[in-house]
């Protein structure tokens, strides 16, 4: 035999397969342990966590929604509240295509309105994570009344997104947006509940009965608090029936607390449709329709003041001690201006005759406080107008207010880039004193203006809230905050210029709107320039086009002895203030000081010929 021929080794070979075997027999048994380990660890060890999240993969927590707040006004009525609403609700996370669903709930226009809730229950099994779910949406059942006071709601924006808390807002689609439902909106939110719904692999609901049903869990939402307005609905609505279909604002406050009893901004809009949704169209139709349905004039409007004015020129004149009142000044209808050819007309070319400063007030002469303020100085004008409210925001307790314009030398100097704009000139002062030139104010402002008047130097700030009701039906009032007095006029100087004020409404510019009054109003006409008149040019207004027409203003107060009402009206392009915006003011107050309008706007109108500012 060949010693290089091996024999085979079967013994060797059998011991190399049986540790081969034992090895793979350990590895599997460490396996089976480590299986086993993993077995009781997840079902015995961690048999509640996982529990838990096997239940979650069943159970759907559902936000509930808390009711939003009503809204009523100072005699509990209501302004807002909320009615049921179907809606589509989309779980993002259990709808597999959402820009196809998108695209294939429209092709149902199922995005509309009442037969679509049939419409989509036929087609529901076609939408996994889309269902439908009752909610309230807010109700004005006023319609437009005090829209521009109330606000409205409407849908969460992406810009609403970055300053709320998404998991307060969790199922909520409507948020406040201007007025007090904005400015309110934390107080009238309230506090949201949830739900544990049980689901299918659809993330639809699945409701189980009887022994076998889980236990799920809930817990109630919290309403929002209720708001009482100082709005007066009698009174808002004569401010918007009187208004009609004029551009302008109505505000009327209580002088004793800075109450709103009315803020009236005409045209309004429906604020429903904003919580209802509104399509482009609709909104476009609203936010480009030249008469600026969605802008609030009683807060953001601003216009020279014309001669509403003249009673605080009168003030300031007493205060500088720079004119005696008894004394009288001829007006032969033009004013000079000293050191220069200028001259300024009286309005409406009227000439008045001697005067004193208590009828110059009543009957509105140009010509008189053209003097008076060139006396006073342009500096001293503004320091005595600023603690009236002036320039100045007046603080009412809701958004978006403007705060006009106080002009000054010194105003001029920084508001101006070239030298030469940045000069005061002295016809500027001149026609400060009859309120045209740079002076603006916004009615809200104008109103606040005619309560100082009506407290003698003492006001409150501006207000629409003044308590605020919780789910128990406590009351929580709000104290009105008062504001520094004026307090460097004497009482004499009062009782002049208010004279003037009454008189205005007795023989003066406005004498017309105390016809049949059982009460007394001080009060003032004023006519704000919409475009400046050449000095040899007259104004025709039926030769102006209808909105380049001056802007008619009336303040007032009322009763003059006890004062419960101050008031400011605008009418944009009205003309003259007593023809147009006087008798509008006369149906307010009556409504509110009387509880009815008695007085229609027509028996109170001014004849043409009586007409001025």
């Amino acid at each position: 035999m060949d010693p290089r021929v091996r024999i085979k080794d079967h013994w060797n070979e059998q011991r190399i397969f049986s540790q081969r075997t034992l090895g793979a027999l350990v590895v599997v048994a460490v396996m089976v342990l480590m299986l086993i380990g993993r077995l009781i660890f997840l079902q015995v060890v961690r048999h509640d966590y996982y529990t838990e999240l096997s239940q979650g993969n069943r159970v759907r927590l559902d936000p509930i929604p808390a009711s939003r707040g009503l809204i009523f006004d100072r005699n509990g009525k209501v302004m807002a509240d909320n009615e049921p609403a179907y809606q589509l609700e989309l779980v993002r996370e259990q709808v597999p295509d959402l820009n196809d669903t998108l695209k294939r709930l429209t092709s149902l226009g199922l995005i509309d309105r009442d037969e679509e809730i049939g419409r989509f229950a036929v087609h529901r099994y076609q939408f996994p994570g889309v269902d439908l779910a009752t909610r309230q949406t807010r109700h004005y059942p006023l319609g437009q009344l005090g829209v521009h006071a109330l606000g409205y709601v409407s849908a969460i924006s992406v810009q609403d997104l970055e300053h709320i808390d998404r998991v307060t807002y969790a199922g909520t689609a409507l948020i406040g947006k201007l007025g007090v439902e904005s400015a309110y909106e934390r107080s009238l939110h309230g506090k949201n509940g949830y739900r544990e719904i049980l689901v299918n692999a659809q993330g639809r609901s699945e409701q189980r009965e009887g022994a076998f049903a889980p236990e799920l869990h809930s817990q109630a939402p919290i309403a929002g608090d209720d708001l009482v307005l100082s709005i007066d609905l009698a009174t808002q609505q004569a401010a918007e029936e009187a208004l009609g279909d004029h551009r302008g604002a109505v505000v009327a406050i209580d002088p004793a607390n800075g109450d709103v009893l009315a803020l009236a901004s005409k045209p309004g809009f429906d604020p429903a449709a904003f919580a209802r949704g509104l399509s482009r169209t609709e909104y476009a139709a609203l936010s480009d329709n030249i008469d600026k349905p969605l802008f609030n004039r009683a807060l953001r409007g601003t216009y020279p003041s014309g001669s509403t004015i003249k009673p605080v020129i009168a003030l300031a004149g007493l205060n500088y001690h720079v004119v005696d009142p008894s004394r009288q000044e001829f007006c032969a209808g033009v004013f000079h201006l000293p050191g220069s050819s200028r001259l300024f007309r009286e309005g409406k070319g009227g000439k008045h005759g001697w005067v004193d400063l208590e009828h110059a007030i009543a009957r509105s002469c140009d010509v008189y406080f053209y003097g008076l303020a060139s006396a006073i100085g342009a500096e001293h004008i503004a320091e005595f107008l600023t603690p009236f409210g002036y320039g100045a925001l007046t603080g009412i307790d809701i958004s978006g207010e403007k705060p006009g314009l106080l002009p000054s030398p010194e105003w001029k100097r920084k508001a101006f880039k070239r030298p030469q704009d940045q000069v005061w000139f002295p016809g500027e002062t001149v026609n400060f004193g009859v309120g045209q030139g740079y002076l603006l104010v916004t009615p809200l402002q104008l109103a606040h203006v005619a309560s100082v008047l009506a407290g003698r130097g003492k006001s409150f700030q501006p207000r629409l809230v003044t308590g605020v009701r919780d789910i128990e039906g406590n009351v929580k009032a709000i104290a009105p905050v008062q504001l520094p007095a004026i307090d460097n006029v004497t009482d004499a100087a009062w009782d002049l210029v208010l004279r003037g004020m009454m008189g205005a409404t007795t023989y003066g510019t406005a004498a017309a709107i105390s016809k049949g009054a059982s009460y007394q109003i001080a009060g003032k006409t004023g006519t704000a320039q919409v475009f400046s008149v050449g000095q040899n040019e007259k104004y025709i207004e039926k030769n102006v086009a209808e909105r380049l027409r001056d802007h008619a203003w009336f303040i007032a107060f009322a009763p003059a002895d006890a004062p419960r009402i101050a008031i400011a009206v605008l009418v944009e392009n009205g003309g003259f203030g007593a023809s147009a915006a006087a008798p509008i003011a006369r149906r307010v107050m009556d409504a509110y000081l009387l509880h009815e309008s008695t007085t229609p706007a027509a028996d109170v109108a001014v004849p043409e010929s009586q007409a001025s500012d």
